[in-house]
């Protein structure tokens, strides 16, 4: 399993551990380039979460979508084995509907 495999799947956990809908949009080549990893919906609130290992640093493509959903009023949030705490009380929180500034 690789380092990023190993973010994704720490990331399903904390989903599933809130019972969140998710899924992971399929990277083949038909969809729209730069689409996060992860694409969750809880509350009505839509989210997505791009996952990166070690030093790996988001693409242009990944930045420009991950600012449309911030900017439409989405969740978006990069996950790396050095922030899954936080991102486990960013999503409690979306789960307990307490909102907070991004």
């Amino acid at each position: 399993m690789t380092p990023e495999a190993k973010v994704k799947l720490n990331v399903r956990k904390l989903l599933d551990a809130h019972a969140i809908y998710y899924f992971f949009p399929p990277a083949n080549g038909y969809g729209r380039a730069g689409i996060p990893d992860i694409v969750f919906c809880v509350h009505g609130i839509f989210g997505a979460i791009e996952c990166k290992a070690g030093r790996g640093v988001l693409t242009a493509l990944q930045e420009r979508e991950l600012a449309k959903i911030d900017a439409a009023g989405g969740f978006t949030f990069v996950a790396r084995e050095t922030n899954l705490d936080e991102l486990k009380e960013k999503l409690t929180c979306l789960v307990q509907k307490i909102f907070f500034d991004a």
